[in-house]
């Protein structure tokens, strides 16, 4: 489903720690990272297109994060032409996403990277929230750099909260399919 200017609707996942630093994916059989994000389906609204995407690429169900925000309005980006489907060119140009930020309340083992049939991620790791910026792929940094600074205001939500339920989670290591 594309609209009228060519932009898939889609929802993208910043997942925080209590530490404030963010999960951050490896895709599967490539040496890019970015966070989790995903289609939104004809019916769906933004925030049950975020659920079912954070089951499918990270495991994670409703009960293993508070959501803490979302930005207000649509952040939009180009796929460079020479990554869109063939089929898709003329009428393709991107993708237009809220984006959500959400609080693991639940454990790093909670994450499952093979809980659906056709895994994104192969590893994760806790990132700084910022460095993401700086490692995602350049045609996605500047919605990065908006989404994480439109987002950044929800950070003290709930912390207090998240640290009293799980004051001891670790952080800083990356995280294999087969460690999940």
């Amino acid at each position: 489903m594309v609209d009228k200017d060519g932009y898939r609707p889609n929802v993208g996942i910043v997942i925080c720690n209590t530490r404030n630093e963010v999960f951050w994916g490896k895709r599967v059989r490539q040496n890019s990272w970015q966070f989790p994000q995903g289609g939104i389906k004809p019916g769906e609204s933004p925030e049950q297109a975020m659920y079912r995407e954070l089951m499918e690429e990270v495991g994670l169900a409703r009960e293993h994060v508070r959501l803490l925000g979302r930005t207000r309005d649509w952040l939009r980006y180009d796929v460079p032409r020479d990554w869109v489907r063939r089929e898709w060119r003329g009428h393709y140009r991107g993708q237009k996403q809220i984006w959500f930020l959400l609080r693991l309340t639940g454990q790093d083992c909670n994450v499952r990277l093979r809980a659906s049939d056709h895994p994104e991620f192969d590893a994760w790791r806790w990132h700084d929230y910022w460095s993401p910026v700086e490692d995602v792929v350049d045609f996605k940094r500047e919605v990065y750099r908006s989404a994480l600074a439109e987002l950044e205001r929800y950070l003290a939500v709930g912390i207090a909260h998240a640290r009293a339920c799980h004051p001891y989670q670790l952080a800083g290591r990356t995280h294999g399919a087969g460690h999940t």
